[in-house]
């Protein structure tokens, strides 16, 4: 089972102290960011990771990448360890396991008729419009998707449409949640241990 951590507080978060914090990669990584919001939140998500790794694993020391064919991450020296990292406008999230998994966290907003047409099936398109949030609907099945295309380290791919399909098909399992302001929502995936 993964182990989930949020940070919903990022206006709180101390940039420089964070900084401080990383590995010299990460720092880098998120220096070159001119955006403040997306460094605080890339360091937020990169501290949920550390602090699972303390508490979890006992690893004090802040983790270096390695990155596989499509850029998933992976720690150097503790390949047995599997992590997700995310993060939207109001919160970060980490998942960390013994196992693949995924994680994606999204603001709820609005979603364009071309966006619904582009990455949902017809049924998946269904359910969202005939919803009472319409919005959160979409935005539930979007953050599935990309904690799927996570765990398998594909990223995001071109053809949508199929990719619950084939998480389901694969024994993959989905744990999505609503924050409890309900400003955004995340899904974890896992495969599915009989």
């Amino acid at each position: 089972m993964a182990k989930v951590y949020i940070n919903d507080h990022l206006e709180a978060l101390d940039l420089n102290e964070a900084f401080e914090q990383m590995s010299a990669q990460r720092r880098s990584y998120l220096q070159r960011f001119s955006n403040e919001r997306a460094q605080r939140a890339g360091a937020a998500a990169y501290l949920l990771l550390c602090q699972g790794l303390r508490e979890l694993f006992d690893i004090a020391e802040p983790p270096t990448f390695t990155f596989g064919i499509h850029g998933k991450p992976g720690i150097i020296g503790h390949e047995d360890i599997f992590f997700s990292l995310s993060h939207c406008r109001e919160a970060a999230c980490c998942a960390i396991a013994t196992e693949p998994v995924g994680i994606d966290i999204e603001s709820i907003r609005p979603f364009s008729p071309a966006l619904l047409k582009r990455t949902m099936n017809a049924g998946e398109a269904a359910t969202v419009r005939t919803a009472n949030e319409p919005q959160r609907a979409f935005i539930r099945l979007w953050t599935q998707k990309e904690a799927y295309l996570k765990l398998t380290g594909t990223g995001l791919v071109d053809e949508l449409h199929s990719v619950l399909d084939e998480a389901k098909a694969s024994g993959c399992v989905f744990e999505t949640t609503d924050s409890p302001d309900r400003r955004y929502v995340y899904s974890l995936c896992l495969k599915h241990r009989p």
